[in-house]
């Protein structure tokens, strides 16, 4: 997708937080903004590039064909791999983006699916916060462990029947 962040109607970044809470859509912002806090927003908000303008065709079509690259090599990559998963009475459905207990879809933020998602491909593995924090928000600051214990407890509760005998997430205290 390519984005201006000056719509008429409605802001760029609530495009980019719309379409990350259902799908992994590549996005460059194409924008007149030139601000870096205007840069980092559009990209914590989930933008994979960008671009103020004006900018090089040459340099767009360079990123496009990064991103082409990208998404090549994580298709080639899950050929061999099933697209789903399941334990229990959870489902994850990688394709799709889509989580079901017990046959009903859950509604997860895309915090919440992406943390799923990293349990999911390390089952039976003790994690690190820095680990997770690292695969999730790309870095290991001190105030992202608190930003993970509030999407894990959110996560517990839409996953856990019971609080008390968790089966799905469980955690490790003074494990070292």
């Amino acid at each position: 997708m390519l984005l201006d962040l000056g719509l008429l109607d409605i802001d760029g970044v609530e495009v980019i937080k719309k379409v990350r809470s259902w799908s992994n859509l590549p996005i460059i912002v194409i924008s007149a903004r030139s601000e870096d806090s205007d840069k980092i927003e559009a990209l914590d908000a989930g933008a994979d590039n960008y671009f103020t303008k004006p900018f090089s065709i040459e340099e767009l079509l360079a990123r496009l064909r990064v991103i082409q690259r990208r998404l090549s090599y994580m298709a080639s990559k899950g050929v061999g791999e099933s697209s789903v998963f399941e334990n229990g009475k959870l489902k994850i459905d990688y394709a799709s983006g889509c989580a079901y207990l017990d046959g009903q879809e859950l509604h997860l933020t895309p915090i919440e699916y992406k943390l799923l998602c990293l349990l999911s491909h390390n089952l039976g593995k003790v994690l690190t916060h820095t680990y997770i924090t690292q695969n999730i928000w790309g870095r290991s600051w001190d105030n992202y462990i608190a930003f993970l214990r509030v999407f894990m407890a959110t996560l517990r509760k839409k996953l856990e029947p019971t609080p008390d005998s968790p089966g799905y997430i469980q955690t490790q205290r003074n494990w070292l």
